[in-house]
């Protein structure tokens, strides 16, 4: 497991409700009157870069673990992302982390409420831990790194602290036990350490995946028999969309957005869909959820894949691969209506690996979108300020005029 960065330049507005997600995160992690900014404390951690940009909070000392909190945390997207982080860490190394990274966090005693004393009880043993502070989405959890004394990571721990975030991450605990004895020969995936609740709390903590490791080469083909490892993985089953358990879960989850306009926009282009598909017969099977660039790694044995908390069964056979093209395309495209239309002129090409037959391709990709739309819809990623939250601006109107347009 690591952590997607990408260079944001923020405004006051983003700076002021960063900082206040920080304070927030530092609440739940050591709940009041533990948590402290002024004065001595227990616990100090380093904000990285600073409060108003905070990306991470690592361990002021030792210096070897506070280091490889920094180094392990993300894999940088450009030079000079790389260049920086490379300083950063070189100043925790040395010491000179007081001139680079001015700004702490320091934790007042006495502990025992807090997460640390919850997972030295879980695990047998005290370990160094990172904070993880996420973009601006409705999904953004606390997600910790933990480091033994040597600075080497040992795990990852996902805190479900909502209603939302609860649910998934008890969700990815089922996915990778599931996962534990599925046959997936391309892939690593992350074990479960631990699961349990810390009051209101659910608690996740899964092995780390070595992704310090050096990369190889991602070919199209390596990707596509990963993905139909995990699309394989529990079977498949096979007959028309309309008499299907994926239609009628499909079906439940539009009803729960359906008094919403775009909801109610996306349940008829559902229908629409549904009307089209008549007797074509789809292959239903397993996939991941979010099978994006950033939530995996290439290595030259296998390929590592972590964030399962999407994980599901039954689902038209392919859906991975179409979502992939998608998140590699919007990573880097501000034109998110230009990346989805150039995904929808791959479909084909991207679904033929999975045997979905040429005349199930099309629809296979439409009710992609459907269950996207969906997703963010019932999850509220507008709401919580998400980049693509608001379908009306980009995948609602696309997929209205193809299906709306294949109609005639």
């Amino acid at each position: 497991m690591t952590v997607k960065t990408a260079p944001v330049r923020l405004t006051a507005d983003d700076a002021a409700l960063r900082a206040q997600y920080l304070d927030e995160v530092l609440g739940v992690l050591y709940p009041p009157p533990m948590f402290t900014t002024d004065g001595p404390g227990l616990l100090e951690f380093v904000v990285v870069p600073d409060r108003a940009r905070a990306r991470l909070l690592v361990p002021s000392g030792p210096r070897r673990v506070a280091a490889a909190a920094v180094r392990r945390y993300a894999e940088p997207q450009s030079r000079g992302a790389k260049l920086k982080r490379e300083a950063v860490v070189a100043a925790l190394q040395t010491g000179a982390s007081g001139l680079l990274l001015r700004d702490r966090i320091r934790i007042a005693g006495p502990l025992e409420a807090s997460i640390d004393a919850y997972l030295e009880r879980a695990l047998g043993t005290r370990m160094a831990m990172s904070i993880h502070i996420g973009p601006a989405r409705a999904n953004r959890k606390p997600v910790l790194q933990l480091l033994d004394a040597d600075g080497a990571t040992r795990g990852f721990v996902k805190l479900g602290t909502g209603p939302l975030t609860r649910e998934l991450v008890q969700a990815e605990t089922v996915a990778l036990t599931t996962l534990a004895d599925a046959p997936l020969p391309h892939l690593t995936v992350p074990r479960v350490m631990h699961a349990g609740r810390w009051g209101a709390h659910q608690v996740l903590v899964q092995s780390a995946l070595p992704v310090w490791r050096s990369r190889a080469t991602l070919s199209p083909r390596r990707l596509a028999t990963a993905m139909r490892d995990v699309a394989g993985c529990l079977g498949y089953t096979y007959g028309p969309l309309t008499s299907s358990t994926y239609w009628a879960t499909l079906t439940e989850r539009l009803a729960e957005v359906a008094d919403r306009p775009e909801g109610a926009q996306l349940g008829r282009a559902a229908r629409l869909l549904a009307d089209r598909a008549g007797g074509i017969s789809l292959r239903y099977g397993a996939w991941h959820g979010d099978w994006a660039p950033w939530n995996m790694a290439c290595l030259d044995d296998t390929i590592l894949l972590w964030d399962w908390e999407r994980f599901t069964a039954g689902v038209p056979a392919g859906f991975d691969a179409i979502h992939h093209e998608l998140q590699r395309r919007v990573q880097s495209d501000p034109d998110a209506t230009g990346a989805l239309e150039a995904t929808m002129q791959r479909a084909g090409e991207l679904l033929h690996p999975f045997e979905v037959a040429p005349g199930a391709r099309e629809l296979t990709a439409l009710l992609y979108l459907v269950d996207l739309a969906a997703r963010y819809l019932i999850d509220r990623q507008a709401e919580a300020g998400a980049r693509l939250g608001v379908l009306g601006s980009w995948l609602l109107p696309v997929l209205i005029r193809r299906v709306e347009g294949n109609q005639k």
